[in-house]
């Protein structure tokens, strides 16, 4: 959770930076050319500049949202957010491996899966035993918790 806190802040800093700095720089140079409705560094600059605006929003938001886990409310002994969880998919008798990951983590080719994923909101409170079917965009999976190890026991 504190390297994800970090890479946050780190975009936010990058990105405050060009606000406050870099685009009004950029903005004023523009300017200076002379008229702006066909002003293409102008205009440019301003769309950039909007963009940074609502990312930065954006990301404050995740941060304040982050801010707010308490990790005292993720089970010790069920699927939660930081879980890593293998399951059996009884109907193609295959072992899976899953970590439960905020939506900035994911990368379902590493099996790094969000909680609000369908199969993540279908393994969230589960124990190892658990059978579950969950429906995904490709057909129903059957699967069987034969393995958790979750935040608590290894961190995020």
């Amino acid at each position: 959770m504190d390297e994800l806190i970090k890479k946050l802040k780190d975009e936010i800093a990058a990105l405050d930076l060009e606000f406050r700095i870099d685009l009004p720089r950029e903005i004023g140079r523009a300017r200076a050319h002379g008229d702006l409705k066909e002003n293409a560094e102008y205009h440019a600059a301003k769309d950039r500049q909007g963009y940074v605006n609502a990312r930065l929003a954006q990301l404050n938001g995740r941060l304040r949202e982050l801010s707010m886990i308490d990790m005292s409310k993720i089970p010790t002994d069920r699927v939660g957010l930081g879980s890593t969880v293998v399951v059996l998919d009884t109907k193609k008798d295959e072992k899976i491996r899953y970590k439960l990951v905020t939506s900035e983590d994911v990368d379902v080719a590493k099996g790094l899966i969000s909680t609000s994923s369908p199969i993540g909101r279908g393994l969230l409170g589960k124990q190892v035993g658990d059978e579950v079917k969950i429906q995904i965009p490709g057909g129903l999976r059957e699967l069987e918790i034969i393995e958790l190890t979750t935040i608590h026991q290894t961190g995020l």
